[in-house]
């Protein structure tokens, strides 16, 4: 899946199951899904090498999700790709569900737990340096939250990262401007964000994180040069639900009947308008 208008209808399909698990466990955080699900969606459909048939192969890609709290729109997808069931979506936090509420790695397809915030960069670094000194041609992609990175250790990681010149390593910031407190400039500001991560010794790109045009053509190209990447993604939080949008109340907000009725009817209505 490779052009943008098939990624498009699916990030789509992967909100609406993503709102249906949602509701159906009165649990998640559903503003966060929906910021990050167009970026998940380029990576896993028409970027990132692995096989649902064998999550283990060991030239695959490697993903982190280090807002783990996103984790809904990555159940679906991995659901979707043929990693599980379709139906285990219905058992999301549920009593003796493996699909919690943050990446478990008894999951097909999940590569490490995460939901601490600030450790999935490092754990990216590791991953990256050790197929580095395997000389693997396999690629590491890390999902960081702009809250997140008001964790030190982020930026301990982003040094390491330059230090050894992980190329095979691109970090993903999705930048909503919102955390569960506010707005994050409020809260605690990561601006000038782009010379940050510049000084760390980083190449660095600022796209429109839900333009799947230009994620795919930043996401899958080659690094130009022996240093990692990160891709400042300007995304809206509670992306494609007009009341979710840009609104704090749906960092981990569930809708009620009317609410989830309201959000299905919108996210229908743009499948037909672009179908």
């Amino acid at each position: 899946m490779t052009s943008t208008h098939e990624l498009y209808a699916k990030a789509q399909q992967i909100r609406r199951l993503l709102l249906d698990m949602v509701f159906r466990a009165k649990a998640g955080h559903t503003g966060s899904s929906l910021s990050n699900t167009d970026i998940l969606v380029t990576l896993y459909y028409a970027v990132m090498r692995n096989d649902p048939k064998d999550p283990g192969w060991p030239d695959r890609d490697r993903f982190v999700l280090s807002k783990g709290h996103g984790v809904e729109s990555l159940y679906c997808i991995l659901a979707d790709r043929g990693f599980f069931a379709l139906d285990e979506l219905q058992t999301f936090c549920q009593f003796g569900s493996r699909l919690i509420g943050h990446p478990n790695n008894k999951v097909p397809g999940i590569e490490v737990n995460t939901g601490a915030l600030g450790h999935g960069l490092a754990m990216g670094v590791g991953m990256a340096k050790a197929l580095q000194m395997d000389n693997a041609s396999s690629r590491v992609f890390v999902l960081l939250g702009d809250g997140e990175l008001a964790e030190g250790s982020v930026w301990e990681a982003a040094m390491a990262a330059a230090h050894f010149r992980l190329a095979n390593l691109t970090a993903i910031v999705d930048r909503n401007r919102l955390q569960i407190t506010g707005d994050t400039e409020a809260v605690m500001a990561v601006e000038p964000l782009t010379e940050k991560w510049y000084s760390f010794g980083w190449q660095t790109v600022e796209i429109d994180g839900h333009d799947h045009g230009q994620l795919l053509d930043v996401l899958a190209a080659d690094a130009e040069a022996a240093q990692p990447r990160v891709v400042i993604a300007h995304t809206t939080k509670g992306r494609g639900v007009s009341y979710m949008e840009n609104d704090p109340h749906w960092h981990h907000g569930v809708p009620d009947a009317e609410q989830f009725r309201q959000a299905c009817l919108e996210i229908e209505q743009e499948m037909e308008n672009h179908g």
